[in-house]
């Protein structure tokens, strides 16, 4: 069994993986978009440059969510409940 510092450890180290990752994703989306943009503008008068910017967008808002540990649709109450059940479930 691990200790607790090991365990807490491992979590921050999780999250810190997390949160850099978080920032490479936000520094690729401020880098990427703007050249598609740029690239819609010259191309087509159609403003395709909108669906990858929101299909990113969304994704950098979980993102987010995972690396700072806000769960907009389970809080942190029930994934602590979720991981009691299972652990109770002598099935699992």
């Amino acid at each position: 069994m691990k200790k607790p510092d090991e365990h807490r450890y491992n979590r921050a180290k999780e999250r810190v993986e997390n949160i850099k990752s978080f920032y490479y994703s936000l520094i690729a989306y401020c880098i990427v978009i703007p050249f598609l943009v740029y690239i819609n503008f010259r191309t087509t008068d159609i403003p395709w440059a909108i669906f990858p910017a929101i299909g990113w967008g969304l994704g950098l808002v979980s993102q987010w969510t995972t690396a700072y540990g806000h769960n907009l649709l389970f809080g942190k109450e029930w994934e602590e409940r979720k991981i009691q059940e299972l652990m109770n479930d002598k099935e699992f």
